[in-house]
């Protein structure tokens, strides 16, 4: 049987985001985030929840460092509240939020954990986004400024910093569909913001490393590898706007220092204003690339694709297992692009899950996590240049628009009591740890593909 091992200065993690776990919404001078406000608007959120509490990591952060020091990983994903450090997103800072990260990040350093932090992982502060939030330039300045302040505090201490998690999903959740904080609804508002985001990322790394900032600089996506439901021209069609919508309008502007042709002209007057400098700006060296892996994407042009179609296992998010999906994207991208060293900074599945007699035997969230891993070293394996891979996530949180109705941890939260359980995925990545990450081959196939069209160039 080929045993699959990673390298043994591989970064093995876990991640979670500020406002899904830290609660303390309105303690010791935060400020309210784009999420507080949205949470207030009647049907936004799935079960009418929000994220005052969550798992009040605020007051249980010790406890939860002990937690991933047990579970045996070398890394810990997290981010920092922007309004909890600086409530207005601009002028005064607040020393007690600046104070609760510093206590943080000494922990992790003592325990050994390398703390990969993120400037923002959308919790935008209101008071910004009155001003028009991330749709108006001068919001580039001030995320660049915060970026700055935080590096000064934190940066002896932190392995990585990122700067945006996910642009796509704030630019298009957030302002094109409004499924997402702040709720726009407009696709040129979009676009806009997604030019700004990535303009910022570049002004940010600019400013670091002017500073000598010593920690690796980077920013994370979340990426799909794009499938064409039929080999229809219209599905072929749709399914290369789509990739270039997703993948392409974040991969070029950061390593070409344009954007793809083709979303340009689909956009029409919807594309951004773009100053000059703005792409060189963007199109700065990056020490890391993150990426966000769930699930592959499957395009129709005509009705949505129903996942029951591909007879694959779905997660509670209605989400295919799709692992191989995960070595196809890699592999793709590190043929079409210069590639840093790849992150893979979130990857995981919601399921439903129980304690029964006092466990949560979660095995289908084990499966995913076996296959993604071995996904991930046939990826490797081909030359791709992968040095991490954390598990989203650490534990149940307050899951965006679903609330607390989906549990992708891989540690049970109780909101009632804020207990936390072990599951079986944590004591599974525990133990692959602890034996050295070695991983054999899968005695069952559960990969088996559906007539689907990947996508080429």
């Amino acid at each position: 049987m080929r045993i699959k091992k990673f390298p043994k200065d591989f970064i093995w993690g876990v991640a979670t985001a500020a406002f899904q776990i830290e609660g303390g919404g309105r303690s010791d001078g935060k400020g309210p985030s784009i999420w507080d406000r949205f949470c207030e608007q009647p049907g936004a959120i799935a079960d009418a929840s929000n994220g005052l509490v969550a798992c009040d990591h605020y007051n249980n952060w010790q406890d939860d460092i002990q937690i991933i020091s047990d579970l045996g990983v070398n890394a810990y994903r997290m981010s920092i509240s922007w309004p909890r450090v600086q409530p207005t997103g601009k002028g005064a800072w607040n020393s007690k939020g600046l104070d609760f990260y510093d206590r943080v990040i000494d922990a992790l350093f003592e325990k050994n954990i390398a703390a990969s932090v993120t400037f923002n992982h959308w919790d935008l502060p209101d008071a910004l986004q009155q001003m028009g939030g991330w749709a108006n330039r001068e919001t580039v300045h001030r995320f660049v400024d915060y970026a700055q302040t935080v590096a000064r505090r934190l940066g002896d201490r932190v392995q990585s910093f990122t700067t945006h998690n996910e642009p796509w999903v704030i630019a298009h959740l957030g302002h094109e569909t409004g499924i997402f904080a702040p709720g726009i609804k407009h696709r040129g508002v979009a676009t806009q913001v997604s030019h700004h985001l990535l303009l910022s990322h570049g002004l940010a790394l600019q400013a670091l490393r002017a500073e000598r900032q010593t920690a690796k600089l980077g920013i994370v996506l979340n990426l799909a590898p794009m499938h064409s439901a039929t080999e229809s021209t219209e599905d072929k069609q749709k399914t290369k706007l789509e990739d270039g919508r997703l993948l392409r309008w974040y991969m070029d502007p950061l390593f070409k220092g344009e954007y793809p042709a083709d979303v340009l002209d689909f956009l029409g007057s919807d594309a951004p204003q773009i100053e000059s400098n703005d792409m060189a700006h963007i199109q700065q060296p990056l020490d890391f690339l993150g990426v966000n892996y769930y699930s592959r994407s499957v395009v129709s042009a005509a009705d949505p694709w129903d996942v029951q179609k591909s007879g694959l296992p779905v997660t509670d998010m209605q989400w295919e297992v799709y692992p191989q999906g995960l070595t196809e994207l890699l592999v793709r991208m590190h043929r079409d692009y210069p590639l840093p060293a790849i992150y893979i900074t979130e990857n995981g599945a919601a399921f439903k899950d129980k304690i029964v007699n006092g466990s949560v035997h979660d095995k289908n969230r084990v499966d995913y996590l076996q296959q993604h891993i071995r996904a991930l070293s046939d990826a490797i394996e081909q030359g791709v240049p992968v040095e991490a891979y954390m598990v989203w996530s650490l534990m149940d949180n307050f899951e965006w628009a679903s609330g607390y109705e989906k549990r992708f941890g891989i540690v049970h939260v109780d909101y009632e009591t804020q207990k936390r359980v072990l599951k079986d995925s944590a004591l599974w990545y525990r133990e692959f740890l602890k034996q050295g990450t070695q991983l054999p081959e899968l005695k069952t196939n559960m990969l088996n593909e559906p007539a689907v069209t990947v996508l080429g160039n």
